[in-house]
């Protein structure tokens, strides 16, 4: 905004560059949604504007052949976020197996493989699991959107807000957020796994996010059988250790 009003004040020679300013100005306020959260986002993105997949897995594809190059070992993984209907993902993994390949060709390494999964985020991708699971190498459970969808509530405006008084007064024995809720979501996270192991049993499957990194969460995980979890670096020496812990029980 301001540098379209700075163009608007100075001479005629800058009409061209004010008038594409302005074009994107009006696309970016075209994007503006009431709730943001439900809306254009994830793997949505990718269908409006298929640029954004062939720049990123270039991208990703690229770097995996000049760090191969350099004489290691690499298996690029590409994720997919927010799938709710398995058209979704096969729509987008043919177009990122049309990039990478070329990218590879390009590259004279056809032999590097990679594999494409999606984010188990919505419940719906969740009790689908078994058609998704057809077009997906991996499953990574986004625990903290599939809460928040679950619940129907938004992490950060419950926690400001009520979600304290719920565990206070025993409505919730744990914040959700914190530790996975194993009779809600992670009724959800066990039926999408077995679902999706039935359809595809060479799928790979984990969690990502704070419950990655959860010692209770990791052992409920475990009972579910999950191959891993994902968790921030400096939770990891205690995700391992419960890792670990879960194994021996």
């Amino acid at each position: 905004v301001r540098s379209v009003a700075k163009m608007e004040v100075s001479s005629n020679g800058v009409r061209h560059q004010l008038e594409e300013t302005g074009k994107l100005l009006a696309q970016v306020e075209s994007l503006h949604e009431s709730n943001p959260m439900m809306g254009l986002r994830g793997v949505r993105v990718s269908i409006l504007y298929p640029e954004l997949i062939k720049m990123q897995v270039k991208a990703i594809i690229g770097a995996a052949c000049n760090v191969r190059r350099e004489g290691m070992s690499v298996l690029p993984e590409i994720m997919i976020p927010l799938i709710s209907v398995s058209k979704e993902l096969e729509m987008v993994r043919h177009q990122c197996e049309l990039h990478a390949d070329e990218v590879l060709e390009l590259n004279k390494m056809k032999d590097l493989t990679y594999k494409i999964g999606t984010m188990i985020e919505t419940p719906r991708a969740a009790v689908t699991a078994d058609e998704i699971a057809r077009s997906a190498d991996f499953f990574s459970f986004g625990t903290n959107d599939l809460t928040q969808m679950s619940f129907g509530m938004s992490r950060d405006d419950a926690e400001r807000t009520f979600l304290q008084d719920y565990v206070n007064k025993n409505i919730l024995l744990k914040n959700p957020f914190q530790s996975l809720d194993e009779k809600g979501v992670g009724k959800l996270v066990q039926m999408a796994t077995n679902d999706g192991r039935e359809s595809n049993p060479a799928i790979q499957i984990g969690i990502c996010g704070e419950h990655g990194g959860d010692p209770s969460s990791i052992v409920l995980c475990h009972k579910m059988g999950l191959d891993y979890v994902s968790c921030s670096p400096y939770r990891i020496p205690a995700a391992r250790l419960a890792a670990a812990q879960a194994c021996l029980w």
